[in-house]
């Protein structure tokens, strides 16, 4: 075997004794609502007990093999610790294992799918685990866009790297660890900045239902487009005016951070010339025409009533945040469509957004246009541009590559729903079957029927619930890594 073992378990041992510190910080959450601090302590003490050692190992320059090996199982490993406050909390369905890995790995994968139904049932400290895992979640997949995938080139990964311009971010600060830092800033600063601004409509009497418990719960959830929240009526709790202010900070989430940089900079004209943010933009309000348009006709809302929530649901869906104003599985089939559509589409590279990807859709879009071009025009010469640069054709191959996987394991899912709920239950249709695989693998959370806005995913069988769970850990980061280290040449040469 090839694999440097000390780099790999010296860089999970980081990461372990890292997530002490949110372990930590939440026991003293507990502290403070008189809830017990075990269930955080204890997996605290477990953090740097084994990570303490492994830092000691170093940290070595990763490989190929390393850098696979450390995308594919950090996730993992992340998701699996953060399961055991759960399990030691004992509270309602968490304190199943295979309820509380599910839990925890939707957490950490940012994608907002849950297995809880009574949320009276559960200590604020552990919902707001649930929160904690999610922003630590988003401000992973940043680090990991910038330092790993665009070097592993995964599923053209590199072209995210050329249209999120970390590349310039990365002259500014030669080091990746300043990259890192810089990112993590930008992120922590739009937490702060939702929080703020939430608790500013509550002194103002905007917000009456916000407290400074929920604006941070909903901070943490929004800006890293995961979607938790502490409320069983998720964002439908909070007035008109939080739902326009959370769909604003899930667009932001969705946004590629470098370009929001360079923004706050006061370089617009970046903003201006990126082809993805205007592509990005034009999905949003189209879909949203379509749906505001079915729930006007279908005479579901009033017509600004459906603007709201027509508008905070496609973003939602988009964004893979997963938050819900209404129970949208009672919209007509039409609306319902075109959010499922959705789910396959996901925000700005370079963003803490998952799914597919506008940047992706951009190139296929554009260059099954040239490939029609090229049909009548056999001698052209038509190169794919995205911002008026060259996509070489390997990119281009690697995209559709990636696309059709990910299509493929979608449907290969839908069917193992579909067979393990005709032999164990629930009884579920095809589509609702299609809604759950697509929002698990695609990390977007909520999907329909059972698992809808207001549903819960806990009826679904065991095995069904362990194979979505092993699927949000492989949507999350981007299917390829796993696959990889899962080939046989990957251990033997």
């Amino acid at each position: 075997m090839r694999v440097d073992a000390r780099a790999v378990g010296g860089l999970a041992g980081t990461v372990l004794a890292l997530l002490a510190a949110p372990l930590a910080a939440t026991a003293g959450v507990a502290l403070w609502f008189g809830e017990s601090m075990v269930p955080f302590l204890l997996p605290a003490a477990g953090c740097l007990l084994v990570g303490g050692p492994l830092t000691r190992l170093g940290h070595r320059q990763l490989g190929l093999r390393e850098a696979y090996l450390v995308v594919a199982t950090v996730w993992l490993l992340v998701g699996v610790v953060g399961a055991v406050p759960f399990l030691l909390a004992g509270e309602g369905a968490l304190a199943s294992p295979i309820n509380a890995l599910f839990e925890s790995m939707s957490g950490i994968t940012t994608t907002g799918a849950t297995v809880i139904l009574d949320f009276g049932a559960y200590s604020r400290s552990v919902l707001l685990w649930r929160g904690v895992l999610q922003w630590l979640g988003g401000l992973g997949i940043l680090i990991l866009a910038v330092a790993l995938l665009s070097e592993l080139r995964v599923a053209g990964a590199q072209l995210m790297e050329r249209e999120s311009q970390t590349q310039d971010l990365t002259k500014l600060t030669p080091k990746i660890r300043e990259t890192a830092r810089l990112l993590g800033t930008l992120y922590l600063a739009l937490t702060a900045l939702q929080v703020l601004v939430l608790l500013g409509l509550r002194t103002v009497g905007l917000a009456p239902e916000v407290d400074l418990y929920a604006a941070v719960a909903h901070a943490l959830t929004t800006v890293s487009t995961a979607g938790f929240s502490p409320r069983p009526e998720s964002l439908g709790a909070f007035s008109p005016t939080v739902q326009w202010v959370v769909t604003l900070f899930m667009l932001l989430g969705a946004t590629n951070f470098v370009l929001m940089y360079h923004v706050a900079q006061g370089d617009l004209a970046r903003l201006r010339n990126s082809e993805e943010f205007r592509f990005y933009l034009s999905v949003v309000g189209g879909a949203t025409t379509l749906v505001v348009g079915f729930l006007v006709v279908d005479g579901t809302y009033p017509a600004l009533d459906a603007l709201r929530h027509g508008l905070f649901q496609v973003v939602s869906i988009v964004t893979t945040t997963g938050y819900a104003t209404v129970n949208f599985d009672s919209w007509s089939v039409g609306a319902k469509h075109v959010l499922f559509l959705c789910m396959f589409m996901g925000g700005m590279a370079g963003s803490t957004t998952c799914s597919i990807k506008t940047v992706r859709w951009l190139v296929v879009l554009k260059a099954t246009r040239r490939d029609l071009f090229t049909e009548i025009h056999p001698d052209a010469v038509s190169p794919v541009r995205v911002s008026g640069v060259v996509v070489d054709e390997g990119t281009v191959r690697d995209i559709y590559g990636y696309v059709l996987l990910t299509l493929v394991l979608f449907a290969l899912t839908t069917v193992a729903i579909v067979v393990d709920a005709a032999r164990e239950g629930p009884d579920i249709g095809e589509f609702d079957a299609m809604g759950a695989a697509a929002a698990t693998f695609l990390n977007v959370g909520p999907a329909f029927g059972i698992a809808g806005p207001f549903g819960s995913y806990e009826p679904f069988a065991p095995l069904t619930k362990v194979l979505l769970t092993v699927l949000m850990w492989v949507g999350r980061i981007e299917t390829i890594p796993v696959l990889v280290v899962l080939t046989r040449s990957f251990w033997r040469s």
